[in-house]
C-alpha cells in the first residue's frame, strides 16, 4: 500500500462527511427556509450552530484526519462567530488532563471558582454566576458569560504580549468575513440577528450539553458523566457519553455509543454512578435549582 493510499484510508470519513453536510444545511437553512420561514430558518442554524460546535470539539481531537492544519480548514470557519478554533483547540486540550480537571486555575473549562475569589464577589456578580449554575441559567445566561469570560482573558494575554493568542484572533477575524458575506447577502440577515437568534441558540444547546459534563470528586474517573438514552446524542455526536470520551479521546464519535454499550458496568463504575437518564433528568432536578457551589469544594485551604 502506498502511503499516498494509507493516508486516505486513515481518513475518519463519516466525520468529513458531517462536515460537508453540516456546511451544506447552514446554507440550506439561512438561503432556502429563511427565505419563506424566518423563525422556522433560525431554529434550523441554530441547530447547525450547535452540530458545527460539535464538530470543532472532534476536530480538536485529531478527527477526522490526524493533520491539524487540513482539521483547521475543514471546520475553521466560525459560523458560530465567537470562538477562535486555535484557541478553542489549545484550551479544550488543558482541559483534557484529567488531573486537574474542574480545577479552577489549571482547567481552562471549569465553572468553578476559587473560595477566596468567591468570597469576594460583588452581590450583583454573585446572583449572576449562581443563576448560570442553574440549568435554565445556563441556557439563558452561559453562553453571554463564557464568550465575555473567554474574550477578556484572551484580551489580557494579547496586551501582555501574546502572539500566538493575537495570532488566532487575527485569524478568526478574517475567517469571519465570509460569514458576515453570507448571512447579509445570501440568507438576506442583519448580521446582529444571525449573532442574537441562530448563534446564541446554537450556544444554547451546547450549553445543556455542557452543564453536568463535570462536577467536583476527590477521585478524577468520578468528574465526569455519563448521559443515557438521549435524542441529542447526535447533536453532539455521543459527548453525553463524556467518561468514554475523556478515557479515549482518540476514539471517533461514531465509535463511542459501541464502546459504552460493550462496558456499561465498567463505566458507570468507573465514575461512581454519576449517570443521568437522558437531559430531562437533569431539567427536573436542576432546571431552577444550583447544581454546584460557585466555589471549588476541594480547594478550600489549597
Amino acid at each position: 500500500m502506498s502511503l499516498k493510499s494509507a493516508r486516505w484510508q486513515s481518513v475518519e470519513w463519516p466525520t468529513f462527511l458531517a462536515i460537508v453536510l453540516c456546511y451544506l444545511g447552514w446554507l440550506a437553512a439561512g438561503a432556502l427556509v429563511c427565505a419563506c420561514y424566518r423563525v422556522v430558518g433560525c431554529v434550523l442554524l441554530a441547530l447547525v450552530v450547535a452540530f458545527h460546535s460539535s464538530l470543532q470539539h472532534e476536530a480538536t481531537h485529531r478527527h477526522p484526519t490526524r493533520l491539524d492544519w487540513l482539521n483547521e480548514i475543514l471546520v475553521g470557519l466560525p459560523i458560530g462567530v465567537f470562538y477562535p478554533f486555535r484557541r478553542y483547540r489549545e484550551t479544550h486540550l488543558l482541559h483534557h488532563r484529567d488531573g486537574t480537571l474542574t480545577d479552577p486555575h489549571d482547567d481552562p473549562e471549569s465553572y468553578y471558582l476559587d473560595p477566596a475569589r468567591a468570597a469576594t464577589l460583588p452581590v450583583f456578580q454573585r446572583w449572576l454566576l449562581t443563576a448560570n449554575n442553574t440549568l435554565l441559567g445556563r441556557i439563558l445566561l452561559g453562553p453571554g458569560i463564557a464568550c465575555v469570560r473567554f474574550a477578556l482573558g484572551d484580551l489580557r494575554r494579547i496586551v501582555a504580549g501574546d502572539r500566538a493568542v493575537r495570532r488566532a484572533w487575527l485569524i478568526h477575524g478574517l475567517s469571519l468575513v465570509p460569514v458576515v458575506v453570507v448571512v447579509q447577502t445570501v440568507f438576506g440577515m442583519p448580521f446582529w440577528l444571525y449573532v442574537s437568534g441562530p448563534v446564541y441558540g446554537g450556544m444554547a444547546l451546547i450549553a445543556i450539553r455542557s452543564f453536568c459534563e463535570h462536577q467536583s470528586h476527590r477521585e478524577a474517573s468520578g468528574r465526569t458523566v455519563i448521559v443515557e438514552g438521549s435524542w441529542l446524542g447526535f447533536l453532539f455526536l455521543h459527548n453525553n457519553l463524556h467518561v468514554v470520551h475523556h478515557a479515549r479521546p482518540g476514539l471517533p464519535w461514531y465509535r463511542l455509543p459501541a464502546a459504552y454499550r460493550a462496558e456499561r458496568g465498567h463505566w458507570t463504575t468507573v465514575n461512581g454512578g454519576y449517570v443521568f437518564r437522558g437531559y430531562r433528568a437533569i431539567a427536573r432536578q436542576y432546571l431552577l435549582r444550583r447544581k454546584e457551589p460557585l466555589a471549588h469544594p476541594f480547594r478550600e485551604g489549597a
